[in-house]
């Protein structure tokens, strides 16, 4: 599985290098700071989901590095002061701390619009095809997905009381699953398939993610991880981990990897990859 994944981060980091080059200036240099490293699992699924609809990689790349560029352009925004207000991320100073505010905002505002522009690309397909998967990432990145999930995450912070864990997982299904949903179905959509099966995977799959994330966050050593940990207990936040135990989170994570895996059971030996993929996001330890 870390073979598959770092063939296909190699990938994804050469074609952003690509992609960014014309970028000049201070915003450039921090779009390709802030696109370095991480695990590139969104971009990977868009390849998977590709290859399991018979999609070539010449028409998959564009659409897997334009949801590394739209996750990116999150983190960026994610870490800043108004936000969460963190220093480092994947084991280098955030773009706000290495720049300034400022070159931050715009950094991730041009890392957003990168993120259209690859998905709309001409080498991706037909009209309607690029004009879909503009559209459904619109949605998930936006109000209704993402930008959603991380204003709750913030409501929630100022919440007087704890969130309950239907409401947690609400939540955690726009800040973190919407974009894995997407990536996975974006191979169904190029090949004009069902994408359902594909969103029931990555429903299931990005919920057991962000379980893993926040074991890790109670668990974890901070150089490993490459940002800082222990957080959500000194802010006395709600998570899966609080509510659940590590052990009672611990199990609904492997649940949920069953469930994705069942999802993909009609594509046969075909998805076996895929389903690594879930069982690794449960075992990863960053």
């Amino acid at each position: 599985m870390q073979t598959q994944l770092d063939k296909a981060a190699a990938q994804l980091a050469a074609h952003l290098a690509q992609v960014l080059s014309p970028f000049s200036g201070d915003v450039g240099d921090a779009m390709r700071h802030a696109t370095k490293g991480g695990k590139r699992l969104r971009g990977f699924l868009v390849l998977e989901s590709a290859r399991l609809h018979k999609v070539s990689p010449a028409a998959a790349i564009w659409p897997a590095t334009a949801i590394e560029a739209m996750h990116a352009y999150s983190l960026v925004h994610d870490d800043l002061p108004c936000m969460d207000d963190d220093d480092a991320r994947r084991g280098q100073p955030t773009v706000h701390v290495k720049w300034d505010e400022a070159t931050a905002v715009l950094t991730g505002d041009a890392l957003q619009s990168l993120a259209f522009e690859l998905a709309a690309h001409p080498e991706v397909g037909s009209g309607a095809v690029r004009a879909d998967l503009v559209q459904t990432l619109a949605r998930a990145a936006g109000g209704q997905g993402m930008v959603l999930g991380q204003a709750l995450d913030m409501a929630a912070e100022r919440a007087q009381t704890p969130l309950p864990l239907d409401r947690i997982s609400a939540l955690q299904a726009g800040k973190t699953g919407a974009l894995f949903e997407w990536s996975a179905a974006a191979g169904a959509r190029m090949a004009a398939a069902d994408p359902a099966p594909m969103i029931r995977y990555a429903a299931a799959m990005g919920q057991a993610f962000q379980i893993r994330d926040d074991v890790i966050d109670v668990t974890g050593d901070a150089q490993a991880v490459g940002k800082a940990v222990g957080k959500d207990a000194a802010a006395g936040k709600a998570t899966f981990v609080s509510l659940l135990g590590l052990d009672g989170a611990r199990a609904r994570a492997a649940d949920l990897v069953a469930d994705a895996c069942d999802a993909l059971s009609e594509y046969g030996a075909d998805a076996a990859t895929l389903q690594q993929t879930a069982r690794f996001a449960i075992s990863r330890h960053s």
